[in-house]
């Protein structure tokens, strides 16, 4: 019976916060406590300039909820995103720890740190930073999280540094110069469509989001701002299905994709860790 009621209020604490469960970013709240994740996305790159071929990207991804406060995940690439055939590309490791959590009934304010770090084989290439198969590097940032009823709001800042042997070399000289270190930015907004009222943990739950992705390099003036729409599929209060699309809205950085489509899938396992 205890087993029952704590799966039970874990299933209604995903409801509840399923507006949250961001697409393209995390939010300050962190997956259920003693919970693990396992992910799996998948990202397509249509033919463009200046690659005239379709690119695609895969992360193998797990997660775990060591307490209410902290969470950690590990993930790994496979692409030809840099390459014309499909390869192992890079290894990360994220922690985020939720620092304030100011909860009210059907409303709560959450903010929280992070910090990762990636290694990828892949050699340096444009000037977008990413750290999931692009750019080997660490990064920290701050995570802000409001929800409203069915409605959540969520903002990030974020500093990259791009750790690569070309960055102390005195030999080479780089026209443009190669970017280091940037900020990101990233406002994301969520609201919980289906269902009207919860009856069951076993209704499917239907998200719309979307995500306004930017970064400001500083080494030199170079920027993009990106629009990505989604919507979320959750079954059974565990697992979810993401649909997204990611454009350029604005920006001048010599990038590999100026838009690309998303599909992902997780599956959560409550209480899995005694």
């Amino acid at each position: 019976m205890k087993q029952i009621l704590i799966f039970l209020l874990l299933c209604c604490k995903l409801q509840v916060q399923a507006q949250e469960l961001y697409v393209y970013t995390d939010p300050a709240s962190n997956i259920p406590a003693r919970s693990v994740a396992a992910k799996l996305s998948a990202s397509y790159t249509p033919a463009q300039l200046p690659y005239d071929r379709f690119m695609q990207r895969y992360l193998v991804e797990a997660q775990a909820g060591i307490s209410k406060k902290l969470m950690v995940k590990a993930g790994t690439g496979f692409g030809n995103v840099h390459t014309d055939d499909l390869r192992w590309e890079s290894v990360y490791l994220y922690g985020k720890y939720r620092f304030l959590s100011i909860d009210e009934s059907h409303r709560h304010f959450r903010m929280a740190v992070f910090a990762d770090g990636a290694y990828t084989r892949n050699d340096f290439h444009f000037d977008e930073v990413g750290l999931t198969g692009d750019k080997s590097g660490i990064q920290a940032g701050v995570i802000a999280t409001q929800l409203w009823n069915r409605f959540a709001l969520s903002g990030t800042v974020s500093h990259t540094q791009v750790l690569h042997g070309s960055r102390n070399s005195k030999d080479v000289s780089y026209v443009p110069s190669r970017i280091y270190q940037v900020m990101g930015y990233s406002l994301s907004g969520g609201y919980l469509l289906f269902p009207v009222q919860y009856t069951d943990y076993k209704q499917t739950n239907l998200n719309l989001y979307g995500e306004i992705l930017a970064q400001q390099a500083l080494d030199r003036s170079a920027y993009f701002v990106d629009f990505a729409p989604a919507v979320q599929l959750i079954f059974n209060s565990n697992t979810k299905l993401n649909l997204g699309y990611r454009f350029q809205l604005s920006g001048d950085m010599e990038r590999m994709a100026r838009n690309s489509f998303m599909v992902s899938i997780e599956r959560t396992f409550l209480n899995a860790l005694k």
